[in-house]
């Protein structure tokens, strides 16, 4: 940012574009932009970042604030020049972290655990039957090869497995 600001060097800004330009086109998508207008919108930013490079300053906040503000107001401003209808702030935009949030994190550890649980509390052949169904990913007639049991045998344990676990895991979402 500071040689597009200082030298106007055409090199890191084709980087700040290359960086940029489609995050601030996804951002403007997400908040119900339709494509091409995103597009154009994200160019505006892109020459607006241009045009005042030299406004900006690293101890009020990082580029990715700076450029994404200039974001939020170009869209802003598009919005009151096209209609008087009410409009979204990307501000307000619950976007969601492709990584899981504490709560998340805390729901899934207890899921497993519970899940964990309940496949030990299986008789050891009807355990057996299952993890090789759902983690070896094995179809009945070769579990029964494997194991050298009848496919009834095995079709009978998994259907036992399944009604202990739904009982057990009810609770679980």
């Amino acid at each position: 940012m500071e040689r597009v600001a200082r030298h106007r060097d055409r090199e890191a800004f084709q980087r700040l574009f290359l960086n940029f330009g489609p995050k601030i086109k996804a951002v403007m998508i997400r908040s119900g932009t339709d494509s091409d207008t995103a597009e154009d919108l994200a160019q505006d930013v892109m020459l607006t970042l241009w045009r005042k490079a030299e406004l900006y300053a690293p101890e009020r906040g990082t580029v990715a604030a700076w450029v994404f503000t200039i974001a939020r107001n170009t869209r802003i401003d598009r919005l009151r020049r096209q209609s008087s209808r009410v409009y979204e702030d990307i501000a307000d935009l619950n976007l969601e972290s492709p990584e899981a949030d504490g709560e998340e994190e805390t729901e899934m550890r207890q899921r497993d655990s519970l899940v964990g649980e309940a496949l030990a509390s299986l008789p050891p052949d009807q355990r057996r039957v299952v993890e090789l169904s759902f983690v070896e990913d094995m179809p009945q007639a070769e579990i029964a090869t494997a194991l050298d049991l009848p496919l009834g045998t095995v079709k009978s344990r998994m259907r036992l497995a399944y009604a202990k676990l739904r009982e057990r895991l009810e609770i679980v979402k």
